[in-house]
This record gives C-alpha cells, structure tokens and sequence, in this order.
C-alpha cells in the first residue's frame, strides 16, 4: 500500500505542476485513475484529499478544491495567452439581451455604461426593469436591475464595489466577469456575492459574438433607497421605459 500511495503522490505532482493555474480535486482525481488505472479509486481519494498538508514544501490551496504547484505561488501565470483587443462594451448588448432572453431577470434591459449618471460611485454598464407581465394574475411591483462588466481580470474587487453601490437603487445587482479570472479570485468573489447578494456571471472576454455567459450565483432581491431609484431612473427614463 505504501508504494501504491507514494506512485499516487508523485503522479498527483507530475499532474499538479503540469497546471500552472492549478487543478480541481474532481479532475485531478480522473487524470491520476486515467494514469494509473490499476489503482482502486477509493485509495486515489484517500491518497490525495489532502496533499497540501502532506506536501506543503510542493503543494499548496489557494483557493477551496484547487491545488497548485508551489513553483506558481506569487507569479503572474494568469497572463492572457494572446492580447485582448475586444473593449467591455463589446459585451453590453448580448448582456443586456442576455437578462432578458435567457435569465429572465428583466423585461427590458439597455446598455449604458460611461458617465451617464454623472455620479462618482458609477454608472452600470448594463440597467434593465422587470415590470408585471399582462397574463400575471398578481402584479409585481417594477424591479431594477443593474450590471457592471470587467474584462481585467485584475479588476475583480472593483467591479465587485460598484456592484454594491449599485444596490443604492436596484434591487438586484450583478458582477460580469471572464471565466479566465485567477481561480484564487474568483473563489473570493463568489464567497462576497453569496454573502452580499450580488450576482456573479462568468462569461469567454475572447469571443463578443458569443460570450457564453455563465451564471455562477444569481442575485437576492432586496428593496434599494426610492430615492436613488428615483434619483438615477429620471436620468435613463425614456430609454428604459
């Protein structure tokens, strides 16, 4: 047994320091069974759940689930492989579409973005309204929803701020962010917007024809300041309603 868990561990290496970005648990367990077929897969499992403790000087967490090479620790391995020439508003429209279409979260959503608000704390990238429908036999009461879209991803704890600063008059509020962020940060953002309510959207930075959005944790409702509502809808009220 103890040569069968010291060929899972330096498989498990091998594989770990092959994924300069890190691997999840869930794959890295498939890669080492597709390795070393002869081995139960239940010794795999017993073998690698915690490896980080078993070999700190070559393995370390840095975020829940994801193991990754020591060797990486504080270098930049998240670098884009090609240069990104689309701009974030790119994405505006098929986002604003996208709400409407696929996550039903709006019955009418525009892109706006820029200074429109003329306001310090930002303008969302993406604003949208979801009013009672005629064939609802309970009216709802109009919700605002607003989105914030980064393409940095050294960018996500700012975008995640004025997603909360857009709760001061949406009820709901979304984060928009490439599924090639650092896994270490994305795994923060996701715990903050399950604590705070935003949503997170994951979606490919490299392809504005077709983003893929992604929703990772959908946005809580919660009653926003009337009169910041009021405040910023005057602003976009012909467009929006």
């Amino acid at each position: 047994m103890r040569t069968k868990k010291h060929e899972i561990r330096q498989k498990a290496l091998e594989i770990i320091k092959s994924n300069n970005n890190g691997i999840r648990y869930s794959e890295l367990i498939k890669k080492i069974k597709n390795e070393l077929p002869h081995i139960k897969i239940n010794t795999i499992h017993g073998t690698i759940w915690n490896l980080d403790a078993q070999l700190p000087d070559d393995v370390y967490k840095p975020a829940k689930g994801l193991f990754r090479h020591v060797s990486f620790r504080d270098k930049d391995v998240y670098k884009a492989k090609e240069i990104c020439t689309i701009k974030e508003e790119d994405f505006y429209l098929s986002f604003a579409k996208w709400l409407v279409t696929d996550l039903e979260e709006c019955t009418k959503a525009i892109p706006l973005g820029g200074n429109r608000f003329k306001d310090k704390w930002g303008t969302p990238d993406v604003i949208g309204i979801r009013e009672p429908r005629k064939s609802d036999i309970i009216k709802p009461a109009t919700e605002i929803i607003s989105a914030e879209i980064k393409t940095d991803t050294g960018n996500l704890i700012t975008a995640f701020g004025q997603a909360c600063s857009y709760r001061l008059f949406s009820h709901k509020a979304y984060i928009v962010v490439p599924k090639e962020s650092p896994e270490e940060d994305l795994a923060r953002i996701d715990s903050l917007c399950m604590i705070y309510g935003i949503g997170l959207i994951l979606f490919d930075k490299y392809n504005s024809k077709s983003p893929q959005y992604e929703i990772r944790v959908r946005a809580s409702k919660h009653e926003p300041d009337m009169f910041y509502v009021n405040k910023y809808l005057k602003i976009v009220e012909d467009d929006l309603f």
